[in-house]
């Protein structure tokens, strides 16, 4: 049997890449332990930085924790290493997300994950305009085809779901706006970088992107009720590229997926020169979230609206440092 540990300057190579994921709010709700003797790392969700107005059932939470899963996965692969991955491996403590087990290096890695790794670094999110070039077919399926990898569907909208979908993201920004619960929750995730010290943590100001002054792209505006000065409008894309994503089943094991699949479509997608942002907005509101389905086939829960298309990648938005994440043990 194969025993030999992994150098701690690996374990936390492997945690810095895992946390480049993307989460709500940039909250980084997560927590990664590493156990040297069973070379067993643990994915566990920090709920002090849950959001109980925006997310009180923690769905979105583990959608951010699935994604940095899936970039464990991926930093693994690609320093050699195949893994075996459990989810909720104890049901007496549902904080305890997944146990990630590393083989030992082997020639044969997943190479469909391994490739991803240059992307883990160089993908962010977007709140700029983007061009109105269409997406290739041959890209969108490759995407379709990344998120059934990871048990989750991801559909591309057309007419006239496109315009349905857009009206509810429209309708939700309104609500949240409304709420004093959710825009007081917003609020306390957005840093103003003139203010203070920097922040490891939230949506700074200079990741809020321009105003919207033309187009119909479905951003949250993290300004919420006040103004930024000086900020900057600009015209974005009038037909913009939205895309759901979604599993049959609604349980925090589909979550997890979910966000797994979640952050493969969104590496795939930086390898191919695309740039992404989310709309959260209507998901975050139940009635709201059920009207979204697919008319068509009225099946699916979905986790995620996708705006997806050519323009600049998105700075880069604060991480935590990896020794506050990440624990290791004999």
């Amino acid at each position: 049997m194969f025993t030999q540990t992994l150098d701690d300057s690996l374990v936390k190579t492997l945690v810095a890449d895992a946390v480049t994921a993307p989460s709500m709010h940039n909250a980084q709700p997560w927590h990664f332990g590493y156990a040297r003797g069973s070379r067993t790392f643990t994915l566990s969700a920090d709920l002090e930085r849950a959001m109980p107005h925006a997310d009180p059932t923690t769905r979105g939470l583990h959608l951010g924790c699935g994604a940095a899963l899936l970039n464990l996965r991926v930093a693994a692969s690609h320093a050699g290493h195949r893994t075996s991955t459990i989810l909720l491996p104890d049901p007496h403590s549902p904080a305890l997300l997944a146990a990630v087990r590393l083989d030992p290096p082997h020639e044969h890695t997943d190479e469909s994950l391994a490739c991803l790794h240059p992307a883990l670094r160089n993908r962010h999110t977007s709140r700029s305009p983007f061009t109105e070039r269409r997406i290739p077919e041959n890209l969108r399926t490759a995407l379709v085809e990344a998120a059934a990898r990871e048990g989750a569907q991801l559909s591309f909208l057309t007419t006239p779901h496109r315009e349905t979908v857009l009206d509810l993201i429209t309708h939700a920004e309104g609500y949240n706006r409304m709420d004093d619960g959710r825009a007081a929750e917003q609020h306390r995730w957005t840093r103003d970088t003139a203010a203070g010290p920097a922040a490891d943590d939230g949506i700074p100001d200079y990741a809020f992107g321009p105003r919207e002054r033309t187009g119909s792209a479905p951003l949250r505006d993290f300004a919420g009720r006040g103004a930024v000065p000086g900020r900057a409008g600009a015209d974005f894309e009038e037909h913009p590229q939205l895309a759901l994503l979604s599993t049959t089943g609604d349980t925090p094991a589909d979550w997890l997926r979910a966000g797994r699949a979640l952050e493969r479509v969104l590496l795939l997608a930086t390898l191919q020169g695309l740039a992404g942002s989310f709309a959260t907005q209507p998901v975050e509101w139940p009635d709201l979230r059920w009207i979204l389905r697919d008319p068509r086939s009225g099946t699916g829960n979905v986790h995620m609206i996708l705006r997806l298309g050519y323009g600049p990648q998105g700075p880069r938005t604060p991480r935590r440092p990896v020794d506050q994440v990440l624990t290791i043990e004999p």
